[in-house]
């Protein structure tokens, strides 16, 4: 089994990589054929914000949320995140949606490291 890493930069509702992200990686978990690694960077860190009520686009933070649930690690940079105001707390954020950890900027090279495939989404 082969493990999967996708790597975003932008925010939910800015383009569509969140959404493709999501895709790409439930279609790895159903063939279970790969681990699936997410890193959220710059302002992907926003990607799993609890309470998010879009309109016209599907809930990104929900969306990541179920990745977790089926077994993705979904990790989110700490400068990025403390920068944007999600206070990291032992690895998570009080407005984070459940399952997403704030790690290190060392977890996507270690990420990386042990992908034999990986996918990056930024502009």
């Amino acid at each position: 089994m082969g493990t999967l890493t996708i790597v975003l930069t932008d925010g939910p509702y800015i383009s569509q990589y969140a959404e493709m992200a999501c895709k790409i990686a439930k279609a790895a978990l159903k063939a279970k054929e790969h681990r699936v690694n997410v890193f959220l960077y710059l302002d992907a860190v926003h990607i799993p914000k609890a309470g998010q009520n879009p309109v016209f686009f599907a809930n990104a933070g929900e969306l990541f949320a179920d990745l977790a649930r089926q077994g993705a690690k979904v990790e989110a940079c700490p400068r990025c995140a403390t920068a944007r105001g999600y206070s990291p707390e032992g690895g998570k954020s009080e407005d984070y949606v459940e399952g997403i950890k704030i790690t290190s900027l060392y977890r996507l090279a270690e990420m990386l490291e042990e992908s034999d495939r990986v996918v990056t989404l930024a502009r």
